[in-house]
C-alpha cells in the first residue's frame, strides 16, 4: 500500500520572489509616483491659471464699475442730465490746446501712439488726449498732461491753461471744477533752432 502523503510534493511556505519580479514591481511603483507628480503639477498649474483669470476678471469688473461711476449728475425739473467723463475730458482738452505755450498734450507713450495712427491714417488725434477727470455728483477734479512749447514761462502757460480749463468746463457744462492740476511732461524744442557756430552765439550772451 502506497503512503499517499508521501506522493504529494511539499508546497515552499516561503518562497523567494524573483530579481525581475522585483524589477517589475518597482517600475510600476515609479511610473505611479510620477504620473501622480505629474498630475499634481497640472492641478497646480491649472490652480494659477484660475487665480490669475479671477483677479483679471476682478480688475476689470472693478475698472468697469469705476467708469461706470465716474460721471456727472446734474439735477433736472423732471429728471437728471448725466455727463460722462469722456465729453468733460475732450472739453478740457480743447481749451487746454488753445493756450499759447502749449504745443502738445499727452506722455510720451499717448504722443507715440497719436503719431502712430496719424501716419497710418487710421483716425484723427483724440481732443481728450492727456486728459483724465474725476467726477461726483456737480464736481469735477481735472489733471491735463501737457508739452511746453519751449521760451514760454512755466508757471504764465500752467496758469492760462488752468483758467481757461476751469472756464470752458464750468460755462459750457454747469459744473463745478475743485481743481486742475497740471503735469508739465516735456518741452518741445523746435527742430530748426540754432545749431553749429557755438563761439558766435556765445559772443552774444
Amino acid at each position: 500500500m502506497t503512503d499517499v502523503a508521501a506522493e504529494v510534493p511539499a508546497q515552499p511556505t516561503d518562497q523567494p520572489v524573483e530579481e525581475s519580479d522585483k524589477s517589475t514591481v518597482d517600475a510600476v511603483k515609479d511610473q505611479l509616483h510620477e504620473v501622480g507628480d505629474r498630475a499634481g503639477e497640472a492641478l497646480d498649474r491649472a490652480g494659477d491659471a484660475a487665480g490669475r483669470a479671477y483677479e483679471a476678471s476682478r480688475e476689470a469688473a472693478g475698472n468697469a464699475v469705476t467708469r461706470i461711476r465716474n460721471n456727472a449728475t446734474l439735477a433736472a425739473g423732471r429728471g437728471q442730465t448725466i455727463i460722462a467723463n469722456e465729453v468733460v475730458e475732450k472739453i478740457a482738452g480743447i481749451a487746454a490746446r488753445e493756450v499759447p505755450g502749449v504745443y502738445d498734450l499727452g506722455g510720451d507713450v499717448a504722443r507715440v501712439f497719436s503719431a502712430v495712427k496719424e501716419r497710418l491714417h487710421i483716425g484723427e488725434e483724440s481732443a481728450a488726449q492727456g486728459v483724465s477727470v474725476k467726477l461726483e455728483g456737480k464736481t469735477a477734479e481735472i489733471l491735463v498732461v501737457i508739452v511746453l512749447e519751449f521760451g514760454f514761462q512755466v508757471f504764465s502757460v500752467t496758469e492760462a491753461v488752468r483758467e481757461k480749463v476751469i472756464s470752458s468746463v464750468e460755462n459750457l457744462l454747469g459744473l463745478e471744477v475743485t481743481e486742475v492740476n497740471i503735469l508739465v511732461d516735456d518741452v518741445h524744442v523746435p527742430d530748426t533752432g540754432p545749431v553749429g557756430n557755438d563761439e558766435a552765439r556765445a559772443a552774444d550772451y
